[in-house]
Formats: structure tokens, C-alpha cells, sequence
């Protein structure tokens, strides 16, 4: 600044120096309070179910719910979160970013998912958002290196387990004191202990969101010491409606609500919600605020719930998407429709929620089955032709094919083929001829566990 540009530089009518718009010496600057109810942010939905729609959420709704979030989870200035998701993911930006700035805690941002683990171990964080994919990768590596231990070490982390869950119920009240709580201090020190090293050593509070987490994950990283807190929310509401406290966590809800939310059951079953964080609407969409936010001011989440002991119990959805462990919402029945085209599929039924990716149950047409089965030089009344590879790989390249114009989430990685077809007489249909998702899924529980077990098909690993 004060340099007068020279050459053919003060020639050049383009530029202009510093001290030609900027006085040297400012006036006073006037103090400019915000309105706290002003658009502070358009955040637009996945789309899943349509064009994407921008939710327009104030200062105050976000804010609130930073603020509401402190009265159920404690945190302090000498807190340090590590922050890994997007921050255009809501939940990220109100709790990993607004809430630590609010109380004066330190966030440090990882270099990414693939450094993860270094980084965890550099920055040691006391409290951590994330979604249960991030805590389904640990535990599939903690399996495959489990799959390599002796037996000793098996039974061992087993026991660490089962030892630290019931310790976590007593200590909650729920449980009772049993002689083999006096096992805890060793199996801390030969198991917990070196698991938590993993995750930095210090982590006070794993704040998982954004999809269902799976019971059994939770089991193992609460029995080791990890203390996983399951929240919900939505976009729509800033976006965290619930969250577990530490004092009374029960890992199969998604918590208690947040200072200043209500919540009551409405019809079908759904949840409804009040909220300071309740958003202001969709941009340019009034019809759809109306179909969202109810003349009394309920905000209809679309998801069928019951409520226990103040807690919340997601029971399932009424609109039918699936939201995957990864947080992305696909909807099964536009699928669905395009896989049933295919005239070698009879009905289809796309599985997924709460799950890393998604899997199909899916019936064969009878009539083009046996001529499948022989060109595979297969017997099409052998039962077990049904889980032959070449039939697997060919029916999966059949799926890949009808969901061609389909965006990347919606593949299907894995299927299960059935020949008996699902009607109302066996209880799988409605009389409208809408297949029963529950009564299916229930009916068939063992197969999907199988799939999911096994992970993707073979090739066809992220």
C-alpha cells in the first residue's frame, strides 16, 4: 500500500491502488446487531424422493439447537473434537462446529477418512461426531483381526465384551452387580485399554447420527469402554431433534429430547416434533412446508416411533426409505419397479436400511427359471441352484442393467433368489397387492443376515 504502480502498469485503466478507495484513516464503525430469525442457510435434502428441496434454516434454529444440545450432553473448553464429515452436513456443522465454538473447545479437522486413523492417534480427541458406517469399518476390522488371533485372544475379547456390557448396565441402574464385574480391571488392561488407545485414549463421547446404528456394534464399543451416544434429527429441524446422555444412555433408542423439543405420536404411529430448530421451510415451497409443518406447528418426520421413559425408539418409516449406515437415503420402491421389469423377476423387495449397501430378496419368474438354470448347466429343481455363482452373478448383472439410469448409490451388491412366490394367502402381500415389508423381512431375517455376513459379492467390494 502506498506504492504508485509504474510503467505501463499506471497506465492500465483496470487498476486501481489501495489508497484510491480505502481512507487512511476509517470512520467510526457503526454496530450492526443481526436478526436472529433472518435466513442464515439453504440446505438442500438428498432428493431421494424427488427434486432436491432447500431447507432454509435461521440463526436461531441452529443456534437453539447447539445450545439445547449442551443441556443433554455436557462440554467444556478443554474439550477437543475431531471433525471428519462434510460440513455441509448439517449435524457436523451444529454440533462438531457451532456447539464447540460456543463453549471455547478446540475442533481439528482430519485430512480424510482414508488418514483416519493417524489421525485419531496425532490429535486424540475427547468427543467425535460420525455416522455408523465409520464405527461398521472398526468393527469389521476388529473382526478381521480378530480371524487371525489364536483362540485364547478370541475368548478373551469375547469375555472383555460381555464383562464391560453388563458393567455399563449396573453402572446405568439397569443392571445388577455380578461377581464377574471383578474381571473388569484385568480385561481393561489386556483389551478395552488397547482399543481405546486406537481411538486416541481419550475419547469421552462418540456421538453417532445420520442413520440407524446397528445394536450389536453398539454392544461391542460400549462393552469396550467406547461410550457411543445415538442421536436423530433431521435437516428439516437443524438437524438434531435427540441424542442420548451419557448418564442415561440405552443404545437402542436415539435419546431424549433437546432442551426446548417436543415430541408426541400422531397417527400411523409418527413421530412429530416441536422445535426452536424447526426450519423456517423449504425455499420457493410452500406447498411442501404445508404437507411438513402442520397448522399447529408439528413438524411430521415420516418415521413411526414409540416413546419409553422419555427416551425415543425409531420403529420404522412410513415413507419407506432407506437410509443407509453411510447416511444416504434411497428409496426402494422406484427401484423396486425397475428391477420388475425385467422379465426373469417375478417380485423384488430391495433391503438396506441401517446397512453398509444394499442386498435384494427376489422371486424368479417360474416360467423363465428352468431355462436359466439349464443354460447354466444347472438342475432347476435342485434348491441349492439357486445359490450357484454363475445364477447370482447373472441375476445381479440383470439388476445393474435395470438400474442403469439409476444415480451410484442404488446398487444392489448381493440378492437372494426364491422360487415361491409372495401372495396374500401366504401373508406377503396386502389385498392391494403392496408386498408387506415388515412380514417379509421377518420371514426371511436369516437369509439377510446371511448376506450381509458374508459382505459384498466378490469383485464387488468399495
Amino acid at each position: 500500500p502506498g506504492r504508485e504502480p509504474a510503467g505501463p502498469l499506471a497506465e492500465d485503466g483496470r487498476l486501481r491502488t489501495v489508497s484510491d478507495w480505502l481512507p487512511a484513516r476509517g470512520s467510526g464503525l457503526r454496530r450492526r446487531n443481526g436478526d436472529p430469525h433472518q435466513l442464515a442457510s439453504i440446505v438442500y435434502t438428498s432428493g431421494t424422493t424427488g427434486r432436491p428441496k432447500g431447507v432454509m434454516l435461521s440463526h436461531y434454529n441452529m443456534l437453539s439447537v447447539a445450545h439445547g444440545a449442551l443441556t443433554v450432553v455436557a462440554c467444556y473448553r478443554e474439550d477437543v473434537f475431531l471433525s471428519f464429515l462434510p460440513l455441509s452436513h448439517t449435524l457436523e456443522r451444529t454440533a462438531g462446529y457451532y456447539l464447540p465454538v460456543m463453549t471455547g473447545a478446540t475442533v481439528a479437522y482430519a485430512r480424510s477418512i482414508g488418514q483416519l486413523a493417524q489421525d485419531l492417534q496425532v490429535i486424540r480427541p475427547t468427543v467425535m461426531i460420525a455416522v455408523p458406517r465409520i464405527f461398521e469399518r472398526v468393527y469389521g476390522r476388529l473382526k478381521d483381526q480378530l480371524a487371525a488371533k489364536s483362540k485364547l485372544s478370541r475368548g478373551m475379547f469375547e469375555l472383555a465384551v460381555g464383562v464391560g456390557w453388563k458393567r455399563f448396565l449396573y453402572r446405568q441402574g439397569r443392571g445388577r452387580w455380578e461377581s464377574s464385574l471383578l474381571l473388569w480391571p484385568m480385561l481393561r488392561r489386556l483389551v478395552a485399554s488397547k482399543i481405546g488407545e486406537k481411538l486416541g485414549g481419550r475419547l469421552r463421547a462418540a456421538i453417532s447420527g445420520g442413520a440407524p446404528l446397528s445394536p450389536e456394534i453398539a454392544r461391542v464399543f460400549i462393552g469396550l469402554e467406547v461410550p457411543i451416544l445415538q442421536g436423530y434429527g433431521l435437516t428439516e429441524t437443524s438437524p438434531v431433534i435427540s441424542v442420548n446422555p451419557l448418564e442415561d444412555n440405552e443404545p437402542a433408542s436415539v435419546g431424549i429430547p433437546l432442551r426446548g423439543v417436543e415430541v408426541k405420536i400422531g397417527a400411523s404411529d409418527e413421530l412429530l416434533v416441536k422445535s426452536p430448530g424447526v426450519m423456517m421451510g423449504y425455499w420457493n415451497n410452500h406447498a411442501a412446508t404445508a404437507q411438513m409443518i402442520d397448522s399447529d406447528g408439528w413438524l411430521h418426520t415420516g418415521d413411526q416411533a414409540r416413546i419409553e421413559r422419555n427416551h425415543i425408539y425409531i420403529t420404522g418409516r412410513i415413507k419407506d426409505i432407506l437410509v443407509l449406515s453411510n447416511g444416504e437415503k434411497v428409496p426402494p420402491a422406484d427401484m423396486e419397479l425397475a428391477i420388475a421389469l425385467d422379465p426373469l423377476v417375478e417380485q423384488v423387495m430391495v433391503v438396506g436400511e441401517g446397512r453398509p449397501f444394499l442386498t435384494a430378496l427376489v422371486v424368479l419368474d417360474g416360467d423363465f427359471w428352468p431355462g436359466l438354470a439349464q443354460d447354466c448347466g444347472l438342475d432347476p429343481m435342485a434348491p441349492e441352484s439357486l445359490q450357484h455363482p454363475k445364477v447370482q452373478s447373472l441375476v445381479l448383472a440383470h439388476i445393474k442393467d435395470a438400474l442403469r439410469d439409476f444415480p451410484g448409490y442404488a446398487k444392489v451388491r448381493k440378492v437372494t433368489l426364491l422360487l415361491e412366490p409372495w401372495t396374500v394367502d401366504n401373508g406377503m402381500l396386502t389385498p392391494t397387492m403392496k408386498v408387506k415389508r415388515p412380514r417379509v423381512m421377518a420371514h426371511y431375517a436369516e437369509a439377510v443376515e446371511a448376506m450381509y455376513e458374508e459382505g459384498p459379492a466378490a469383485g464387488d467390494r468399495r
